[in-house]
């Protein structure tokens, strides 16, 4: 395991980073967040990143694709609390977040996820599991 708590709360799956990770780290993370996902068929993920004053490209894509993949596992997938230096950062580098859903910080994230699980519920689960 890594030194990133993975939390459930509810139908959710809650990781809040808490220190700098290096690129195996970050795989790693996701590697562990999947697992989760699969094992509590979890409906929801949250990643708080507020205490991460540096992301670069590879943890960003690392996010991106872990938001994509939580999605594919029937998961919704929220990002929480990323600083506006953070934000520009990632625009410089180029790094694309289209499909991204974010959130000002975990209570918003969470608040934000139920909504989205409020939705999923109108339309019928099975719906969100069809490619």
């Amino acid at each position: 395991m890594s030194d990133i708590p993975i939390l459930q709360i509810g139908k959710n799956v809650v990781v809040p980073i808490q220190t700098e990770l290096d690129d195996i780290g970050a795989k790693k993370m996701q590697e562990e967040i999947l697992y989760r996902i699969e094992k509590t068929g979890a409906s929801g993920l949250v990643i708080d990143v507020s205490a991460v004053s540096i992301i670069d490209s590879f943890l960003g894509r690392i996010l991106v694709d872990t938001s994509k993949m939580a999605k594919l596992m029937g998961a919704n997938a929220v990002i929480a609390g990323m600083k506006k230096e953070v934000v520009m950062t990632l625009i410089l580098l180029g790094l694309r977040m289209e499909g991204l859903k974010s959130a000002m910080n975990l209570e918003e994230g969470l608040n934000l996820l139920k909504k989205l699980q409020e939705k999923d519920a109108g339309r019928g689960s099975h719906e969100n599991r069809i490619l």
